[in-house]
């Protein structure tokens, strides 16, 4: 390679811009995140946006996104990032007359796209902004953070919460299920609570795994882990439901997670109680190392396991 194309892809590497969103829907009328061809989803909506505001551009950035939720399941702290050439993000960043220019190119992309989503929408630009050096939504993650709602008989039923709380006609014991959720913390091959897809690892850290009522008696459960495999909250959740309505022991979940299999002991819980509150990345200068990580397949290193 000859130093002058070395240059000339340095130069065209330089001219790409990769920015941070922060999105937050309510996933009622959503088929999950993921394009999919003849339904409504997140990424479908904001990648058909982002194909209106570029059009004139010649280019339709595509979004990589921190955490592919299923459907009917909500974000208040999703991630996603998108990569575009810097002379197309200031074309349609550009100020038109009369009007102000923004803070940044990314804050002007933010707004237009919401000017071309509706301010009114069930999905929301949180923020944007020109993401730093070696940034991937997905990848540079160290955790994610999830809360579960349920409404049972001691809860004071809010009919403005319904499209995001599970309710229960029953009391659910919230100490059982805690000391439950407890028990499922660390890492483990969660099989038995993950929803099977061929050549996917089911081994994941559990970080934190609690449960608590809120002010109005609501019960809710915050989990968090490195990752999340298909269906992992909504079983785990069902798993403490069902500890707390007594039909299962407090210390069963746990011997169903080291059987390493789908059991019918419980119920799967519904998407709709589900939100995704936040994504953790590590300190700027980590997040390469860390994407390079985690794209590795994970092992589970039997002997370094605490049963």
């Amino acid at each position: 390679m000859s130093e002058h194309e070395t240059v000339a892809d340095a130069d065209a590497a330089a001219s790409v811009v990769r920015v941070r969103l922060g999105i937050a829907y309510d996933g009622t009328d959503f088929n999950g995140w993921s394009r999919q061809p003849g339904l409504r989803t997140v990424q479908g909506v904001l990648e058909d946006a982002l194909a209106t505001l570029f059009r004139r551009t010649g280019t339709a950035p595509r979004l990589t996104v921190a955490g592919r939720t299923d459907a009917g399941v909500h974000a208040l702290g999703q991630v996603a990032h998108l990569d575009v050439e810097e002379d197309a993000l200031a074309a349609v960043a550009r100020p038109r007359r009369g009007q102000d220019p923004d803070a940044s190119p990314e804050a002007a992309l933010a707004r237009r796209l919401t000017g071309i989503i509706g301010a009114d929408a069930d999905v929301v630009i949180t923020h944007a902004e020109r993401a730093p050096a070696g940034f991937d939504a997905r990848f540079s993650a160290i955790w994610r953070r999830y809360e579960y709602r349920v409404a049972d008989a001691s809860a004071v039923r809010d009919p403005l919460e319904r499209r995001r709380t599970v309710a229960l006609p029953r009391h659910l014991d919230e100490r059982a299920m805690d000391a439950a959720a407890a028990s499922l913390v660390g890492l483990h091959d969660f099989a038995a609570f993950c929803r099977p897809r061929e050549g996917a690892t089911t081994i994941r850290t559990l970080q934190a795994y609690r449960w608590a009522r809120s002010g109005d008696g609501v019960l809710v459960a915050s989990l968090q882990a490195d990752a999340f495999c298909h269906s992992m909250v909504r079983a785990l959740v069902g798993a403490c439901v069902a500890v707390g309505e007594g039909r299962l022991d407090a210390s069963d979940p746990e011997a169903l997670l080291h059987a390493g299999e789908r059991t019918s002991s419980f119920k799967v819980m519904p998407a709709k109680g589900l939100v995704l509150t936040e994504v953790g990345y590590p300190d700027d200068h980590e997040l390469e190392a860390r994407a390079a990580q985690t794209r590795q397949r994970r092992e589970l290193h039997v002997e370094g396991l605490v049963g």
